[in-house]
């Protein structure tokens, strides 16, 4: 599987600890095995995030992506919930 990155994720990512930077990779690579792997609770989203997908990174951050083609993933935005859903 390919992984892609938007613009956006790129910025937020670079604005994170190293910690969770490192916790992400872990998590990605963990995904790239192991899509649907419980410690990723990997779930589709409704609203704004129509279409897309969520992955935890920790308890407060979340990662989330869409599948461009069957073998391409693009992650999308990157941070806390209510960062990412306003709530």
């Amino acid at each position: 599987m390919v992984v892609l990155y938007s613009k956006r994720f790129q910025k937020n990512y670079k604005k994170l600890q190293l910690a969770l930077r490192q916790k992400f990779k872990d998590r990605r690579n963990l995904f790239l095995t192991d899509p649907f792997n419980p410690l990723l609770d990997n779930h589709s989203l409704h609203g704004k995030y129509d279409g897309c997908r969520s992955i935890n990174i920790t308890g407060d951050y979340r990662a989330i992506y869409y599948h461009e083609t069957e073998n391409i993933v693009r992650f999308i935005a990157i941070g806390t919930h209510p960062e990412l859903y306003g709530k």
